[in-house]
């Protein structure tokens, strides 16, 4: 084992390398997928440019090259930036190939075999426990999803959590143990509870209290230790150190652009190990493949994919950021414990050590005025070989300084303000890239899916391209009288949801879209409703989705509305440092809400049989056409432009209608072929 013991020289800062009884495993650096649907349009690149993403992310020695990933465990609810589809709508259901996570965990998983899987769920599916998170029928749940992983897709979970951010159960945590246990699951070690408020850690003393819960949970597991002043205390630290359990912090987040947003990140590792003894921090979150109008669409995310139709994609400089960690560290690596510290110019420093001795430094100085020197004394049963060392700063990320060789067992070097260093006896690092990146260009007008043409719905999770839901599950089923394919939203009954729960709907197309049509054929059962929405131009904040939008509502008996939908404000306490507040602060908008009917009419029973809702806008006149005649008409400058969507249900009902033949065009125009093959953008079952 190493210890690096910092005393003061001339000015100089000096690390010596020797063995120390409180360095801990390594545990890993990574991001979630999930949280929200953050990767529903990565599925519908084109395999190329989707290739080069995954690569970027999870290649060994190549990009971010991340260590460890924590995925959503899909469960039919919002949970920040939409919903992903359950392997379980009902208690009698199962489908193995519903919706992406078993696909973005596979493509991780054959890119680098060594990488950690972890997962926990935000929302579940409303026939839980018959409303109850906390129950039974989740830890069931837990387990039919893990054994789909394995032994449908050849994926075996790490780790799980018990419930993303929703509160303490103790009791969840033995029920879930002993079902995972039972289910050959006995190595999935267990992380609870994963809050962020101010009080996240005081379960630990209810946990020390009961024996039975401390042997079920393996690893103390928290969010939100970054910027917040609110790290592990010193007496759980103590305590979970002398059981065993590391400290894990299953998600922090970032939210800052640029340069700032890399060296925050790797400010954000140093720190939660430091402060809170940390194995492991998993950031939020990876692959922004979304749309703009989405929340935190951008931020905090290492790759912006915003379009699949074009193939276009940009890397963020946070992608770097993790880039210093994740290509110079391995999982199972030791954390050098007396070699992590704050430096006193401003700035930190974390060692990490391999069992066979080699050895990586990572060091931060972003709060620093004035250029540091580090001495760093090696002792001979560690590498002697050369160090390379690579440097992010405002102007040039992970660039190659070259190599310094250790002399009579010293290395020195100079640290610059506000720039990231890597140094490490490893080998075969490299800025990975592609230089055939397409150029970005908007969403294809006009636009046509008939969402007939899917030769293999579950081949593509059930989903149809481009389409992102934001509650519910809008899915590929077949047609009446099994005549191709049509959309359903296929979720029976409310979620028990993450986020304050509305209705659902999934959206398409450009939110700079002002003038046009946009109409969809529907096939509603009794006590049926749905809607085709447009100038969708907010999906809510995060927490919470009712968007901004106009819509024109169809119930099964007749009755129409033309209705204005004006959202609704974040009303989560803020968290994070100062900027960070601001961020989500401006997500919440202006907090103006509600809804306002522009328009009301009856037109004759609309069950058991197709008819095309359409919805027209000119400038401030709007119009609502049914069958192609007109049955509301308004003028209202609420909402300028946005995107299209489709909408299920009418409150209290939670409804399953049909879509069929979603047409977007220019006013007048004639209705455009089908864009493209919808089958085009496969990825595949597993085999």
């Amino acid at each position: 084992m190493l210890e690096i013991t910092v005393v003061k020289d001339g000015g100089i800062q000096s690390v010596d390398l020797r063995p120390g009884v409180s360095d801990r495993r390594f545990d890993g650096i990574g991001a979630v997928n999930g949280g929200g649907a953050t990767s529903v349009l990565l599925k519908d690149y084109p395999r190329e440019q989707r290739d080069q993403i995954l690569d970027l992310v999870f290649a060994p020695k190549f990009g971010a090259s991340v260590s460890a990933m924590l995925v959503e465990v899909p469960g039919d609810g919002n949970s920040t930036q939409g919903s992903m589809p359950s392997h379980r709508h009902t208690r009698g259901d199962l489908e193995a190939h519903r919706g992406y996570t078993w696909w973005v965990m596979r493509e991780a998983k054959r890119r680098n075999p060594a990488l950690s899987l972890d997962a926990v769920a935000w929302s579940a599916p409303g026939w839980i426990g018959d409303g109850e998170f906390w129950s039974q029928d989740m830890a069931d749940y837990y387990v039919s999803w893990a054994q789909i992983l394995r032994d449908t897709h050849g994926l075996d979970l790490d780790a799980i959590g018990c419930r993303n951010e929703k509160g303490v159960s103790l009791h969840f945590a033995k029920c879930l143990r002993a079902a995972l246990d039972e289910a050959g699951f006995g190595s999935v070690l267990l992380h609870a509870f994963d809050d962020w408020p101010a009080d996240k850690f005081d379960f630990v003393e209810e946990l020390r209290r009961d024996p039975e819960a401390v042997a079920a949970i393996d690893v103390i597991g928290a969010h939100v230790m970054y910027g917040t002043g609110v790290h592990a205390p010193a007496e759980v630290r103590e305590w979970a150190g002398a059981m065993g359990k590391p400290i894990w912090n299953t998600e922090d987040h970032v939210y800052r652009s640029g340069y700032d947003c890399l060296i925050g990140i790797v400010k954000c590792f140093n720190e939660n190990y430091l402060l809170s003894g940390a194995t492991k921090v998993v950031l939020w979150y990876d692959v922004a493949g979304v749309y703009p109008t989405e929340p935190y669409a951008v931020e905090p995310a290492m790759i912006v994919a915003h379009e699949p139709w074009s193939g276009h994609y940009r890397v963020r400089d946070a992608l770097w950021g993790y880039a210093h960690y994740g290509q110079f560290t391995e999982l199972g690596w030791i954390y050098v414990d007396g070699a992590c510290t704050f430096l006193d110019g401003g700035g930190s420093v974390v060692a990490l050590r391999s069992a066979d001795g080699d050895f990586s430094i990572v060091a931060e100085t972003k709060d620093a005025a004035a250029v540091q020197r580090l001495r760093m004394h090696v002792p001979s049963d560690l590498a002697q070989g050369p160090v390379t060392i690579w440097r992010s700063d405002a102007t040039e990320q992970f660039q190659h300084l070259g190599f310094v060789r250790i002399e009579d067992g010293t290395i020195e070097i100079d640290l610059a303000p506000n720039s990231v260093y890597s140094l490490s006896t490893t080998s075969g690092q490299r800025k990975g890239g592609f230089v055939d990146v397409p150029s970005s260009t908007p969403f294809p007008f006009p636009y046509r899916d008939t969402f007939a043409g899917y030769d293999d719905p579950g081949a593509r999770g059930f989903l149809p391209r481009f389409t992102a839901d934001i509650a519910g599950a809008f899915e590929l089923v077949p047609a009446p009288g099994d005549v191709g394919t049509c959309l359903r939203q296929t979720v029976p009954a409310p979620t028990l949801s993450w986020a304050p729960d509305w209705r659902p709907y999934t959206i398409i197309g450009d939110g700079d879209w002002g003038d046009y049509e946009v109409s969809v054929s529907v096939l509603l059962e009794p006590g049926e409703g749905a809607a085709v929405m447009g100038r969708i131009n907010h999906v809510g904040t995060g927490y919470g989705f009712i968007p901004r939008c106009y819509l024109f509502e169809l119930t099964a008996d007749g009755t129409c509305r033309l209705v204005s939908v004006n959202g609704k404000e974040d009303q989560r306490e803020l968290v994070g440092d100062a900027e960070q507040r601001a961020v989500i602060a401006a997500a919440a908008g202006d907090g103006t809400g509600g809804e306002r009917t522009l328009g009301k009419a009856r037109a004759t029973d609309a069950q058991g049989r197709w008819q095309r809702m359409t919805l027209r806008f000119a400038g401030a006149d709007i119009t609502a056409l049914l069958d192609g005649e007109v049955i509301l008409e308004a003028v209202d400058t609420t909402h300028q432009a946005g995107m299209v969507g489709l909408l299920a249900g009418v409150e209290p009902s939670f409804s399953r209608p049909r879509f069929a033949d979603l047409v977007v065009k220019a006013l007048g125009a004639d209705d455009p072929a089908a864009t493209a093959a919808s089958g085009a953008q496969l990825y595949g079952r597993a085999s």
